[in-house]
């Protein structure tokens, strides 16, 4: 069974676009609530909660994470930089997984893996402090085999592949060279120990191949989840994405 991280940085971000200068992130007329939703999430099968606490807080809040490690019934994975402050922010929360990821202002959501190879020595700090603390640690990064070889350097004990190229090469040529890619890394990860997760831009049709990557562990989705809960609700989407992530049959 591959298991579902749903994350709820959306719901947030539809959130902030009306009150983002609100003193309040819930209650009153604040709303949606991506907490509520995480719940919501799992009453219907969601094995684990992704949340991103940004640099520039442009849709979670601190308050969202606090209140999330308050109510959350299965495992929150925490989306962090590689800053001080993250890790120890990280440290005082202490959720059961971070996952570390690439920042930049100019994104829209998080765009291309994390650069292990170039920057050892701060990554190697992080993990270094989560594991003393208990906390798992996955690194987000491309299928390129440097990046992986030092993945395993630092012995981290996810990695979370950067899905995003294969997902903006679905309706071209190079879809098939893409997944390729995202196949030859999972197998060198598995080789080297690594446990390997994927993320970003899967959705309700292209989950149909990315579920066959080999040995793949869990999905993290949150758009598609979310898109789909506007018109289905967050119950139905959740129960379809896993559906189609693990077919009868």
């Amino acid at each position: 069974m591959i298991l579902l991280g749903v994350n709820i940085d959306h719901a947030a971000t539809v959130r902030q676009a009306r009150y983002r200068g609100y003193a309040a992130t819930v209650g009153g007329p604040v709303e949606p609530d991506p907490v509520d939703l995480a719940t919501l999430a799992e009453r219907a099968g969601a094995d684990g909660i992704t949340i991103h606490l940004r640099e520039d807080r442009r849709h979670i809040q601190e308050r969202d994470v606090w209140r999330l490690r308050e109510v959350a019934r299965t495992r929150i994975n925490l989306e962090m930089a590689c800053t001080p402050a993250m890790t120890d922010f990280a440290l005082k929360v202490r959720p059961e997984s971070v996952c570390l990821v690439p920042e930049s202002r100019e994104e829209i959501s998080t765009e291309g893996g994390l650069d292990v190879a170039g920057q050892r020595d701060r990554v190697r700090a992080v993990c270094e402090a989560m594991r003393a603390a208990g906390i798992l640690v996955s690194l987000f990064i491309d299928a390129d085999p440097v990046q992986i070889d030092a993945a395993a350097e630092l012995r981290a004990p996810w990695i979370e592949l950067h899905t995003g190229a294969w997902a903006n090469a679905w309706h071209g040529p190079r879809r098939g060279e893409e997944f390729a890619r995202l196949v030859a890394g999972a197998r060198q990860a598995h080789a080297a120990g690594l446990v390997v997760n994927a993320g970003h831009g899967i959705n309700y049709v292209n989950v149909a191949e990315i579920r066959t990557l080999p040995g793949v562990h869990e999905l993290n989705i949150g758009h598609s989840i979310i898109s789909r809960a506007l018109s289905t609700g967050i119950g139905e989407a959740v129960r379809e994405m896993k559906a189609r992530m693990n077919p009868a049959g």
